[in-house]
């Protein structure tokens, strides 16, 4: 059962790392859209996840959760097909929406799936999850250097258009995968005499989470935090592309893609150490270490430049990036996990999504496109496509990251009891 949950992460984040890296190199150089046309595009996953990984996760709680997820990949893989048809950035918006309402709902569903075979298997997801999760990452490397090798020069040279189509095999594959190999996964409803509630019957249980101050406050943290998660994926590429700032063929320049994997070969790494990090400190420490990483991580993308030292910088951001990333996505599922009911696991875990993947990356996405736009811009269009000023934009994400651990650190207030976590062996 490990296995076949270690070929579920692998593909499950194979299918995103195929595309989303370098959808800014895509929208930037390819497209030539602007900064505030490729915020609205890269949004798409925050809007999906406004309304669809809670939606889906209530089906998965009232329905199976396997099959769910596996209709779910079928129709993004045949979504993902219909991009590279799409020449305009609206038309481009709406199609990529789409895709994205049936993808962002299977990273919850992934959690609460492999929590809940782990839990009948009688594991500890706490303990025995990470190490399977970690195989979801070298699926998102393996998909980043594919489409390194078909998209650069000294590969195939193929448009990065190619990327869809290799994440939408992916899906295929996952698909058939989920229907075929992976257990019938099913809510065990406790009967009562009792009538259920109008928001019982529509499975919005979750939402009464946020009565709780503790939960509330993790929540609208996760929001905030949110709003600068995607922001290196979503301009990344496109900066280490910029001819302007690392010359076109040089090393960084040529391989910015498999450069940029060096931060999904960290979160390996840190996605093992999440166990021991959250029995010897806590969510709320882990979450700290978390925000200031952030801040590291955008202040090292500043500073660098051409050189030998501003690619060792690159080198480390990259690094810093695994416990940036992991420490507050695998820890804040791990947390909703264990201060959430059985029975509404797949919803809180929809919420959880709704707040980071959804509003959070709406906002952080749309705002950054459109400061981007006004301040960051350089002015003159004769130089590569109008491409932002990066070293700035990441200095402002540095200080956004700064001021929401420092507020996090003041309110969020969580006992830790290194006792619920027991002996942690990989």
């Amino acid at each position: 059962m490990k296995i076949k949950l270690t070929i579920m992460n692998f593909l499950q984040f194979f299918v995103w790392g195929a595309w989303m890296m370098t959808l800014a190199h895509y929208g930037f150089v390819e497209k030539h859209w602007d900064g505030a046309q490729f915020g609205l595009v890269f949004s798409t996953m925050g809007f999906a996840s406004l309304i669809m990984p809670t939606l889906f996760g209530i089906i998965a709680d009232k329905w199976k959760a396997n099959y769910v997820y596996a209709i779910s990949h079928l129709l993004f893989g045949v979504t993902m097909c219909f991009l590279p048809l799409i020449d305009a950035p609206m038309p481009f918006f709406w199609i990529l929406l789409v895709a994205m309402c049936f993808y962002m709902p299977t990273i919850g569903l992934n959690n609460s799936i492999g929590f809940g075979i782990l839990k009948n298997e009688g594991k500890d997801p706490t303990k025995d999850f990470p190490p399977i999760r970690v195989w979801g990452t070298i699926g998102f490397i393996v998909a980043m250097w594919l489409t390194n090798t078909f998209t650069k020069e000294w590969g195939f040279g193929y448009s990065i258009k190619v990327s869809f189509y290799i994440s939408a095999i992916g899906a295929f594959c996952l698909s058939v995968f989920s229907f075929i190999l992976l257990p019938t996964i099913t809510t065990q409803k406790q009967k009562s005499a009792e009538k259920q509630t109008l928001i019982e019957k529509l499975g919005l249980q979750a939402f009464v989470l946020f009565k709780q101050k503790k939960m509330a406050i993790f929540f609208i943290f996760s929001l905030l935090l949110g709003g600068a998660l995607q922001l290196t994926n979503a301009y990344g590429d496109g900066f280490l592309a910029d001819a302007n700032v690392f010359p076109k063929g040089s090393a960084i320049n040529n391989l910015s893609t498999i450069i940029l994997s060096i931060s999904q070969m960290s979160e390996t790494l840190f996605i093992l150490a999440i166990p021991f990090f959250m029995k010897k400190f806590g969510i709320k420490k882990v979450m700290l270490i978390s925000m200031f990483a952030w801040v590291i991580r955008f202040g090292f993308f500043g500073l660098a430049g051409n050189s030998a030292f501003g690619f060792g910088l690159i080198v480390l951001s990259c690094i810093v990036y695994g416990m940036a990333f992991d420490f507050f996505n695998i820890s804040g599922a791990l947390f909703v996990e264990k201060n959430t009911d059985a029975k509404i696991q797949n919803s809180a875990q929809g919420v959880f999504m709704l707040m980071t993947n959804g509003i959070g990356a709406i906002l952080g996405n749309l705002i950054a496109g459109k400061v981007i736009q006004m301040w960051f811009t350089r002015p003159d269009k004769s130089i590569v496509w109008n491409l932002p000023d990066f070293p700035n934009v990441w200095f402002v994400f540095a200080a956004y990251a700064l001021l929401v651990g420092i507020l996090f650190a003041l309110i969020f207030k969580y006992k830790h009891n290194p006792d619920e976590i027991g002996e942690i062996r990989h």
